[in-house]
């Protein structure tokens, strides 16, 4: 794993984009194809810019898979990670194939359809963020390290659902959803590459849980990104503020 400061969200978010595109660049040239992972939420909004501002990447040979969205909440709730998606991604740069995750159908059979077609191939790269409470998609501590199931079923906790009231995206923690479909961890560590982008001060505290020494616990789920062999996690100096000094 490596670890990258910058000055800002903005520098952090660039950097992370142009690593994220270089991988996609040499995905396509070396195999004709590239499979990515997408994430949502509020610290995505500058690295997906990043990404549509390049002009170099020949979107039409890409497939996109994304890495979670709540249980029963329709695509039109401004939450929606569908939605987000299709409004600041998608539509600005149309992927050959876009694989989303519907959360207003039967949630078990979603996970199955999902697992299939994920297992059609390498994933070439997967763009995660970290949680105010250390998770790695939805899978918020105590986070399931061991199932092999590609998408599950999770149970989002307090923390979680506070972050997403925060960001904006409800009016009342009531209105946010206790449920999600989930990638696992295990699937999001399977991709070759995990470009991770962490900005923001209240994101410090995770950082340091999840980055802060050598341990690994489920209780800092994203502190499994340590294990990957080309995890590139990019900070800015808010987010890296409590990590120990060297």
């Amino acid at each position: 794993m490596e670890i990258g400061i910058y000055k800002n969200k903005l520098e952090c978010s660039q950097a992370a984009g142009k690593k994220a595109a270089e991988i996609l660049k040499e995905a396509i040239a070396k195999k004709g194809k590239a499979t990515f992972i997408a994430a949502t939420g509020a610290s995505q909004f500058d690295f997906l810019q990043t990404l549509i501002a390049d002009k170099e990447i020949d979107w039409s040979k890409t497939r996109m898979f994304h890495l979670d969205e709540y249980i029963g909440l329709p695509e039109s709730h401004p939450a929606s990670f569908r939605r987000y998606l299709k409004e600041r991604f998608i539509s600005k740069v149309n992927p050959g194939e876009v694989v989303l995750v519907n959360g207003e159908t039967d949630p078990v059979e979603e996970c199955k359809r999902l697992g299939k077609l994920i297992a059609e191939g390498e994933v070439d790269v997967a763009f995660v963020g970290v949680g105010e409470n250390g998770h790695l998609a939805f899978n918020d501590p105590p986070a399931d390290f061991d199932t092999e199931e590609a998408f599950i079923v999770v149970e989002l906790d307090e923390v979680c659902r506070k972050q997403q009231l925060g960001e904006g995206w409800f009016k009342s923690l009531d209105e946010v959803p206790t449920k999600a479909i989930s990638m696992s961890v295990k699937q999001i560590m399977k991709s070759k590459h995990i470009i991770c982008t962490v900005p923001d001060l209240r994101k410090a505290e995770a950082v340091r849980d999840c980055f802060g020494d050598d341990t690994i616990s489920n209780l800092h789920p994203a502190s499994i990104l340590k294990q990957h062999p080309s995890c590139y996690v990019y900070l800015d100096e808010d987010s890296a503020s409590l990590l120990p000094k060297k």
